[in-house]
């Protein structure tokens, strides 16, 4: 099969398409004929050399989550049959024309969905559940801030938060950005290179403040996370692009009584995983079949040209997710 290969860690360049053997599929797992594949900040880490495969996936191969056919499934009962349309969340190892992954970590593509649409779901969507839903304890009505409001985990987190009964409020780099957080589901997206967002999301929530802080930044956000957080609040982090030493005011977490927790999901094991996949399936999927929830693509590339769909994703000028199309 024909698979994107890290050559050695570094920048866009070192991705570079090779012949690979096919992969060989065990009890209780599926092969997938990919279709589409997402493009997710990972990969760029693993790209680097910052992120390691975990144990049983291909080191060298990047790639997080993929649409397309079942070519063959094994397990007695299994779910999954040759010819049906999945997406699914993988370990590593998307960015090919052939993947295997645990079956529980399926999903059927939702109705009305292509397969890059499809392959835009799992990566993001699998997070945002997990963290949002399950670590934080999200209740129906509560105020969700999200940092990042049009990355790719942006824009399923508000959509997702606005679907299940929640305000989602965001930060995201430009007035255009703010814009189009603004008619997919947020209450208020705040252009942090022109303002405090601090100031900006008090005003917005008539001083309530925030129950619950996806984060994604980090170093100096975490202050004004703080301070933004209602008693009872959570921030959830998920990654810290801005830094992860941070200042973090110990009397207000205990006056607010606070929790600041977080996790990566890469590493879980595929129980952890499957536990998620039927909550989406439950809760979330509903609302892609009737478009509540909408996939966002930026921009597909032939996966032949995933060097420049890299080079967009490290720009930070798209919004959305960037799709790598197997042909």
């Amino acid at each position: 099969m024909k698979a994107i290969v890290i050559t050695s860690p570094g920048g866009p360049e070192v991705l570079k398409v090779e012949n690979r053997d096919m992969p060989e599929i065990s009890e209780g797992e599926v092969l997938i004929e990919v279709k589409a594949a997402g493009i997710n900040r990972p990969d760029i880490f693993q790209r680097k050399g910052n992120y390691p495969a975990p144990p049983g996936v291909p080191a060298d191969i990047p790639g997080l989550e993929v649409a397309g056919i079942v070519k063959e499934a094994k397990g007695e009962g299994s779910r999954w049959k040759p010819g049906d349309k999945v997406c699914a969340l993988l370990g590593g190892g998307g960015y090919a024309e052939y993947a295997v992954v645990s079956a529980g970590q399926c999903l059927p593509i939702p109705e009305g969905l292509d397969f890059a649409e499809a392959a835009s779901l799992p990566e993001t969507f699998f997070t945002v559940w997990t963290n949002v839903f399950d670590r934080a304890g999200f209740k129906k009505g509560e105020n969700v801030l999200v940092h990042g409001g049009t990355s790719g985990i942006g824009v399923a987190a508000i959509q997702m938060v606005k679907a299940m009964g929640g305000k989602a409020y965001t930060t995201a780099g430009s007035s255009d950005k703010c814009r189009f957080a603004e008619e997919i589901g947020a209450e208020r997206a705040v252009n942090y290179k022109e303002q405090d967002f601090e100031a900006e999301l008090m005003a917005a929530t008539n001083n309530e403040g925030i129950d619950i802080v996806l984060d994604m930044i980090g170093g100096d956000y975490t202050p004004k996370n703080i301070n933004l957080l209602r008693t009872e609040g959570r921030i959830v982090m998920i990654n810290a692009m801005k830094g992860r030493v941070a200042e973090v005011d110990l009397i207000q977490v205990m006056r607010k009584r606070l929790v600041i927790t977080g996790s990566t999901l890469r590493p879980r094991d595929n129980a952890f995983k499957h536990e998620i996949a039927q909550k989406l399936e439950q809760h979330i999927w509903p609302h892609l079949a009737n478009k509540a929830i909408k996939p966002v693509v930026y921009k597909t590339f032939p996966i032949e040209d995933a060097s420049e769909a890299h080079r967009l994703m490290e720009s930070s000028n798209h919004i959305g997710k960037i799709i790598l199309s197997v042909d």
